[in-house]
């Protein structure tokens, strides 16, 4: 039984090796490329600066590369890094807990009600006395985003609930009547929207990470490692819930403390995301998927983990790609992830019917 269990140790590693190293290559190409190219040379002599606080003594040339990695494009690849590491954990947990390879976090409304609230303070914050300025509004915002993302996900769950079970089918098409009622909502509040406000209302729905700073990094990394961390402790139980909720039952699992703990830390993740960056769809349907399609007979906390690693390395990819597209303009995310992800969906519907 050792001989089996440390045959398996190397193919683990390299399991999860390989997607840190491909992750490591891609922060290098993110960090250098851009509308302004730094080396590799500018990269390490300013990060050594920052490490040694000695950026006093950078030369003007240098100077500009410091200020450019260290408070733009050093935040909005760990900002890129987290939210895809988010959103892809949110996605795999979502397909396990419904038992559905289809579903993603916009099926329970949480991105829905946090674009619906999000706009809501956009439009109506000149009427709210207590709304400051800077990053405490931004801060609010983001308050705003995730009480709608949290507010819908438990309004899907308590109509999709009949005592203390949970019908999985009831709650999609909750979902998908809550998401359009918060659409219909959302488009109210564009209608009376003036032309600045829109301007805001439009990164939101395209999404995008321009918006990253270390405060707010801070923030999203915290919650979602916390999070991801506190779903992996559900392996066990999860994997066990694939049988059946009756079969689970009778295996001790508390099926029902186990999917809202989980729906709400998912709901946490995806609104602390959204709040900060806009909606940005696709990444938590891809991932598991293609973690899937490379990786056979693999448990759920390591489906977390690698979809974790892989969601990390897409939505950089995608950024990187937004930002040098149409350089030195920015094209939003939102728009490459649906670019990639739609013909994925459709390829999954196509595979799934046959």
């Amino acid at each position: 039984m050792k001989e089996i269990r440390q045959s398996f140790r190397p193919s683990r590693n390299r399991m999860i090796l390989l997607p840190v190293l491909v992750l490591a290559i891609v922060v290098l190409i993110s960090l250098c490329t851009g509308a302004y190219h730094l080396s590799m040379v500018e990269i390490g002599r300013t990060l050594y600066a920052q490490l040694t606080s000695s950026s006093q003594s950078l030369t003007d040339e240098d100077s500009t590369a410091f200020f450019l990695l260290w408070n733009i494009r050093l935040p909005r690849v760990l900002m890129a890094i987290l939210v895809g590491s988010g959103l892809a954990v949110s996605g795999a947990t979502i397909q396990t807990i419904f038992r559905n390879p289809l579903a993603d976090p916009t099926l329970i409304g949480v991105s829905s009600g946090a674009m619906l609230f999000a706009v809501f303070f956009i439009v109506l914050q000149s009427y709210l006395p207590f709304v400051g300025e800077g990053f405490s509004k931004q801060l609010l915002l983001a308050a705003f985003a995730f009480g709608g993302g949290l507010l819908t996900t438990a309004l899907v769950y308590r109509l999709s609930s009949n005592g203390r079970k949970t019908n999985i089918a009831t709650m999609l098409l909750a979902g998908i009547a809550i998401t359009a009622l918060c659409g219909g909502l959302t488009g109210l509040l564009i209608y009376y929207a003036d032309e600045s406000q829109l301007r805001d209302i439009t990164f939101w729905n395209l999404g995008s990470l321009s918006g990253g700073s270390w405060s707010v990094i801070a923030l999203i990394g915290t919650v979602t490692l916390l999070a991801t961390f506190k779903i992996s402790s559900y392996s066990k139980e999860l994997e066990i819930m694939q049988l059946g909720d009756q079969e689970a039952t009778y295996l001790g699992v508390p099926i029902e403390h186990i999917k809202r703990k989980t729906i709400v830390l998912v709901c946490l993740i995806v609104g602390c995301s959204v709040a900060f960056t806009g909606l940005i769809g696709f990444v938590g349907l891809m991932v598991p998927h293609l973690v899937r399609l490379h990786v056979s007979k693999i448990s759920f906390k390591q489906l977390i983990w690698l979809s974790s690693l892989v969601g990390s390395i897409l939505l950089l990819l995608a950024d990187t790609l937004a930002r040098t597209i149409i350089s030195p303009s920015e094209l939003p995310i939102g728009i490459l992830t649906a670019l990639m992800g739609s013909p994925f969906f459709l390829w999954l519907l196509i595979k799934n019917k046959y």
